[in-house]
């Protein structure tokens, strides 16, 4: 059974991101330091025993030697209305590269036009998610490209259908990144992947750890992207030894996002400045006054112990 006390916590967020108001995550401390454990709370008990790997690994070895220090991060925008670009890109002092969830050309290119009032020198990385078929990614990226241009730095993850993106990369100048094709097929083939795609997203915890993504980035052969996944400092500082550690990066990561949280798990965590994070050991002595009803410190315990009963660890 699970060796460590873990400790839920709840962290109320600044913007509704990915459906949620406040992120529930998991702590514990091993013999390496502090880890986390946070897979979103639909996920089942296969999907959720990768990320369980990742934070034991964390929590009981230290970080492989690191080939960089700071780490540029990119601005992380939720589907927001515009009228909230301003103080949310306030989150996220001298980023210049920034990330936006969208829907569509027609009803999200008003975005990346706010973003150009206040940030006139930015590049664009539109996340999709997935959520389009070849013809609608098609449409969009053609308006992304016709009003933006060299300004669109990649699109992530346009369609997820791997056929489609091989056909999608044929009709479109701009770069494509892909994330949902690499995490959620870890037991795939993923040679294969820089034949639809241009930049490998890669994820500490879905990917089950920083040796395991090391071992994915070494697979894959893509210049790639370290990204978070809604993380508190903890997570983000596993994610910034990856990141500090993984020989092809490219550009500006995606670790900036605890900037989100109206409150992280301790009094001193993880900053941006002039769009860069510096990595350091975090302590969590925010845990009392963030720490969540008993209820869900039964819940979460269950689901760590079901992983274990199936044999998942």
């Amino acid at each position: 059974m699970f060796p460590y006390e873990l400790k839920v916590v709840e962290l109320p967020l600044s913007t509704n991101f990915r459906g949620l108001s406040v992120r529930e995550i998991a702590l514990f401390e091993g013999p390496a330091g502090w880890s986390e454990f946070s897979p979103f709370i639909e996920y089942d008990s296969k999907e959720s025993s990768i990320w369980l790997k990742a934070a034991l690994e964390s929590a009981i070895n230290p970080a492989p030697k690191k080939i960089r220090d700071g780490i540029e991060v990119n601005a992380t925008l939720p589907n927001i209305k515009v009228k909230e670009v301003k103080n949310l890109l306030s989150k996220f002092p001298g980023c210049k590269t920034v990330k936006i969830k969208i829907n569509s050309f027609s009803s999200d290119k008003e975005l990346l036009v706010e973003v150009l009032n206040h940030i006139p020198d930015a590049k664009f990385r539109l996340d999709v998610n997935g959520q389009w078929n070849l013809e609608e990614a098609i449409i969009n990226l053609n308006g992304y490209e016709n009003e933006f241009g060299s300004k669109i730095d990649y699109v992530e993850q346009p369609c997820l259908n791997v056929d489609d993106l091989a056909q999608l990369r044929k009709k479109t100048g701009l770069k494509i990144a892909v994330d949902e094709s690499i995490r959620k097929h870890l037991n795939q083939d993923l040679s294969k992947i820089k034949e639809v795609a241009d930049i490998a997203v890669i994820k500490w915890a879905p990917s089950g750890g920083i040796s395991a993504a090391l071992a994915l980035i070494e697979k894959i052969d893509l210049p790639v992207v370290i990204s978070s996944a809604l993380e508190s400092s903890i997570g983000i500082s596993h994610g910034l030894s990856l990141a500090q550690s993984a020989p092809n990066l490219y550009g500006a990561c995606g670790l900036g996002t605890a900037s989100l949280f109206n409150s992280d798990v301790t009094r001193n965590p993880l900053t941006i400045i002039n769009g860069e994070i510096k990595n350091k050991k975090v302590v969590p002595d925010l845990i009392d006054k963030l720490k969540a009803k008993p209820d869900r410190q039964i819940w979460w315990q269950n689901r760590i112990n079901q992983i274990y009963q199936e044999g998942l660890i």
